[in-house]
């Protein structure tokens, strides 16, 4: 082997990979938010799940990318461990595309794409235009880097008692397949050399249908690297993953010749019956496993258990390998920790409501250690949303994400608030103070109020609901503000009669200022979901 036929298959496998990785990179930004949506929300039964794991793939052109977004969710429990079952089934069909394409004989065009994506994208006016021009030139790079392998792969001929040796021990060509792509981490790109070597001559069709399969194999260990450090469902989802495959391909082994003979009379041309093995491969193993889905995944979780969940305020969705894959996903993430942390300071104020009428030191404690969470929760979300800010997003989408980021603080804020509310509790116990029986209506009337809106507040944002919202500004906010001013004059009127200690009595003071307050945090959350539900209104009729 020469130095220069070495450098020509490690360029060409370069331009290969990049070129896939443009090509994703451009599809995955045009498809945008959707696809978030599509592979979060429209999964509820395991064909749903084969049939949106397919079609995002296809989208993005990435299955590693939807299997590793796949394990994310089921970490963040967005979604159930049947349900990722599905959208890999389904991303194991789509990935199929990639080879077909290959297989046309197209790459004299590789040249024309190139020059018209690189206009497109050097002098595109908006940001869509230039990633549509990156995705041209990606598409070229695809076949370029193809063309370039096939152009340096002719002295593999010399070798070829070698590969006789693989078509003769299929067992080996479904390690050598596993650990070639294991190697360059992309089973495109693994198939693609093995398309090469076949149409090259390097390869027979009995050899290089069990590479093929090995490469079903390798192509799981990005979702096993993705699992490790995360908890215990997503590496259930990886194991899914490998298992799947793994049966599949000894189905497949034990009627080999069988499916080698059926190989054969798809198509004349070794690269595409190559195509088709793959495809045949991933579609018959999904409809041979698709009706057992919720057994498989009751087979996973024995083999793997689930340890019971500690007890502690930790983000729950904020996976950083989102940001890499996704960051209209990740996005995503950042309102569902929103979310959790709404329903948290709605705990926090079941925490408080509790004190109010059977103070103890272990509800101290208990609020304590949710508000240390909550704080948390709010850091966690400014950091990794700084970290989604680095990369490049659309404005819509930068514009959604500053939205979540201040709601956060608001939340925070309110929970600052029940914090003061909770050591007026304690002030109440340590000095004996007791509200008058008509204080103390007042005051359980505001505090129901205020906590309606903030239920109705954190509803908003999790469905972007604005009958929620609506509630809020139209309804609560206005209430709040007129209980807080009446009840604040009632209590006046008490002092003024001697029915209230003023230096004890400012307690209920200050008890109303921190409930109005919390109004009006859970006012400005609900003019940001507004904003969001606008802002995608407004691009509906963009896209129109």
């Amino acid at each position: 082997m020469s130095l220069t036929s070495f450098f020509q298959v490690f360029a060409g496998v370069g331009l290969f990979l990049y070129g896939i990785k443009l090509l994703s990179e451009a599809l995955q930004f045009l498809a945008g938010d959707r696809m978030r949506q599509l592979i979060g929300t429209l999964t509820r039964t395991p064909v749903r799940g084969v049939l949106v794991g397919m079609v995002v793939t296809m989208l993005i052109q990435s299955s590693t990318g939807v299997t590793v977004m796949t394990v994310s969710f089921v970490n963040a429990g967005l979604m159930t461990l049947a349900q990722a079952i599905g959208v890999i089934m389904g991303a194991n069909i789509g990935t199929t595309v990639t080879a077909q394409i290959i297989a046309f004989k197209i790459k004299d065009i590789a040249m024309p794409f190139i020059g018209m994506g690189a206009l497109i994208a050097v002098f595109g006016r908006s940001r869509n235009q230039r990633y549509f021009g990156n995705g041209l030139i990606g598409f070229g790079l695809i076949f370029l880097g193809m063309q370039t392998m096939e152009g340096a792969m002719a002295f593999l001929r010399q070798y070829d008692g070698l590969f006789r040796a693989l078509g003769h021990n299929p067992i080996l060509g479904v390690i050598a397949g596993t650990l070639l792509t294991i190697l360059i981490q992309s089973s495109a790109a693994a198939i693609a050399l093995t398309m090469v070597l076949a149409s090259q001559g390097v390869l027979t069709l009995d050899a290089a249908i069990p590479i093929i399969l090995g490469d079903n194999i390798g192509t799981t260990i990005t979702a096993v690297i993705a699992a490790m450090g995360a908890k215990r469902s997503a590496q259930q989802a990886a194991a899914a993953h490998v298992m799947f495959n793994v049966i599949g391909v000894c189905i497949f082994m034990a009627a080999l010749p069988l499916f080698k003979l059926a190989v054969s009379h798809t198509a004349v041309d070794v690269g595409r019956q190559l195509a088709n093995a793959h495809t045949m491969f991933n579609l018959f193993n999904t409809l041979l496993f698709l009706p057992f889905v919720k057994p498989f995944a009751a087979l996973i979780t024995r083999i793997l258990p689930s340890p019971p969940p500690p007890r502690n305020y930790d983000p729950v969705y904020l996976d950083k390998k989102l940001i890499t894959y996704s960051t209209a996903a990740a996005v995503g993430a950042v309102k569902d920790e929103l979310v959790h942390m709404g329903e948290l300071t709605l705990a926090m104020s079941q925490v408080v409501r509790k004190t109010y009428t059977e103070h103890s030191e272990e509800l101290v404690q208990e609020f304590a250690t949710m508000e240390k969470g909550l704080n948390k929760l709010n850091r966690s979300i400014s950091k990794y949303s700084a970290e989604i800010w680095k990369k490049r997003i659309p404005d819509g989408l930068s514009t959604e994400l500053a939205g979540y980021v201040s709601a956060a603080s608001d939340i925070e804020r309110i929970g600052d608030h029940y914090e003061n509310l909770m050591e007026m509790s304690a002030y109440k116990i340590n000095n004996s103070v007791t509200f008058s029986p008509q204080a103390d209506v007042e005051f359980w009337d505001m505090f129901d109020t205020v906590e309606e809106a903030v239920r109705s507040a954190v509803n908003a944002v999790s469905a972007n609901d604005m009958l929620q919202g609506n509630k809020v500004l139209n309804e609560l906010e206005d209430a709040i503000d007129g209980k807080e001013k009446e009840y604040r004059r009632n209590h006046i009127d008490r002092i003024t009669r001697q029915e209230c200690d003023p230096e004890r009595g400012v307690i209920f003071s200050d008890v109303l200022s921190n409930l109005e307050r919390i109004g009006d945090h859970a006012y400005n959350i609900v003019l940001i979901v507004r904003d969001a539900v606008e802002g995608d209104h407004r691009d509906d009729r963009d896209d129109k």
